[in-house]
């Protein structure tokens, strides 16, 4: 049989995240909840990670002109925890960590003289921001066939934290609170590394308050800090993921995946005195398309290669274009758990960003590469 001959590490590969080495495609996609954690017959367990990403997206013109500017974009990390008790042979619950949602980016000379000419003038250094994701998910599961059907729901909670740097001052947005939730359906057969899900995550919509603190040489008149506010949203999304043993040691998996990035038009905020602006976006709906295989070398040891395609969302406001990526991983058994660690490049198709599609100013971006590492720990009691 397949479960003789696949092990359990070669099973979690499609589970660890490398799929998740994305370098700034999908939007703000970061993060995604491990819920697969409730998929293990264990007592409980508990598996603790960390993603880094090294985006080098950076502007080949500016209004025309060659750019010197690096690049914008910057990296980050993103952590995930999950905790999975199990109460009954139908019933578990896991408490997750992730940041779902982020982004980081560093402007240099040509793109803020671009923006300070732009309609209102503002030279923004930098804009970032994150979102951090507390949820509890639980599964109820029954025997049918030779395997077991899986319902998985539970909800979230998701802050969000705002900060843009300009000429005229520091903007910092915060929403301590914002709530949604999960729902999906499963099944899975181990004896042959067999696994379908469905999950779907609800949009969340953030209201954030602030403060803005001025630069004095820029608004000598001004007070010295004033309210802000803002507020936006971000997308729900709709996931389906595949795999199966096919042969001894050797396992197919794929994933197709539907964010609602459509709705995020624009970041809306007001600041006292300064009154409303926006940071317009405009954005598509996005498409993530993942394939991989996955194989058993030894008793402890498993790899994984995989390709992944993340449609643009980009409409001309921004440059957020197509990416592909190549990412590969293993699964170690070692001390009381399982190593997984992995890696990926990805390459950033070229685009352009105008004044016409509600840009500050006109841009245009080559091919940019990108890289991210990925290491995980997880343990059965």
């Amino acid at each position: 049989m397949v479960s003789k001959i696949i092990t359990r590490g070669l099973l979690a590969l499609t589970a660890a995240g490398f799929g998740q080495t994305q370098a700034h495609a999908g939007g703000f996609s970061w993060g995604e909840a491990s819920t697969d954690i409730l998929y293990e017959r264990s007592n409980g367990a508990a598996e603790a990670g960390v993603i880094y990403v090294n985006p080098h997206r950076k502007f080949d013109t500016i209004n025309g002109a060659s750019s010197s500017d690096s690049h914008f974009s910057q990296e980050y990390f993103i952590p995930d925890i999950a905790v999975m008790g199990r109460l009954s042979d139908m019933f578990a619950c896991a408490f997750t960590y992730t940041r779902p949602f982020g982004g980081d980016s560093k402007y240099g000379a040509q793109a803020q003289a671009a923006d300070a000419a732009a309609t209102p003038p503002t030279a923004y250094s930098s804009k970032k921001f994150h979102t951090n994701e507390y949820g509890g998910t639980c599964d109820v599961s029954f025997e049918l066939g030779k395997g077991r059907l899986h319902f998985i729901g539970g909800g979230f909670m998701q802050d969000f934290d705002y900060e843009a740097v300009a000429n005229i001052g520091t903007l910092r947005l915060q929403d301590d609170s914002a709530f949604g939730y999960r729902l999906g359906i499963g099944y899975d057969i181990p004896e042959y590394a067999l696994r379908a899900q469905l999950m779907y995550r609800s949009e969340i919509k953030h209201e954030a308050d602030g403060d803005f603190t001025r630069n004095p040489a820029v608004l000598p008149l001004f007070p010295a800090v004033v309210d802000a506010s803002g507020y936006g949203t971000l997308p729900q999304s709709l996931k389906l993921n595949l795999q199966s043993g096919i042969a001894p040691g050797w396992l197919v998996y794929g994933s197709v995946e539907w964010t609602d990035w459509s709705v995020l038009k624009t970041l809306n905020y007001n600041i006292n005195i300064l009154g409303d602006r926006q940071d317009v976006y405009n954005w598509r709906d996005g498409w993530t398309i993942t394939g991989g295989v996955g194989h058993k070398f030894t008793d402890k040891i498993a790899g994984t290669l995989n390709v992944r395609w993340d449609k643009g969302v980009g409409s001309g406001a921004d440059i957020m274009t197509d990416t592909w990526t190549v990412g590969v991983g293993a699964a170690i058994d070692c001390g009381p758990g399982q190593l997984r660690v992995g890696g990926g490049v990805s390459y950033l198709t070229s685009g352009s960003q105008s004044t016409a599609k509600g840009a500050s100013f006109n841009a245009t971006a080559d091919g940019d590469w990108a890289y991210a590492l990925t290491a995980s720990y997880n343990v059965k009691f």
